[in-house]
């Protein structure tokens, strides 16, 4: 049985998607083992506060990919990562900053709530995020 917003539909639907996929890449590549992280979570979000703390963690999650321990340590070089953001295409962090790109075709920027009021205050938001402390509750 399942709650009102189908949590369960949804946890089911997301196991059958990462399965056939790591199934599908390890057949191709020949290779076998888990391709991600940790299983599917979900939560509900039902405040606006929480909807923009995920909006931002979403987009900086790639750092991760230059700097694995930039949570624990902090970022050393604000530049090398604003400059890995601004060139990674697998996020609509690009769309934001209003970059048009081929892949904006898949994006539809007005589907999301008006958290910023242009581009100079989604970069502040990036930037609040950047220059948090290691550690930090908010990261």
């Amino acid at each position: 049985m399942s709650d009102m917003w189908g949590k369960s539909r949804i946890s089911e639907f997301m196991r059958k998607l990462l399965t056939a996929y790591s199934k599908y890449f390890n057949l191709k590549y020949n290779r076998s083992g888990g391709l991600f992280e940790g299983p599917f979570k979900s939560i509900l979000v039902s405040e606006d506060v929480q909807a923009k703390y995920l909006f931002s963690y979403i987009h900086l999650n790639p750092i991760k990919l230059i700097d694995s321990k930039w949570k624990k340590n902090g970022i050393k070089n604000k530049k090398t990562v604003l400059d890995f953001l601004a060139t990674y295409k697998w996020s609509s962090y690009l769309d934001h900053k209003r970059n048009h790109r081929k892949e904006s075709i898949i994006i539809q920027l007005p589907d999301f709530p008006e958290y910023f009021q242009d581009v100079d205050d989604f970069d502040q938001e990036i930037l609040d995020w950047i220059n948090f402390p290691p550690n930090s509750p908010h990261v």
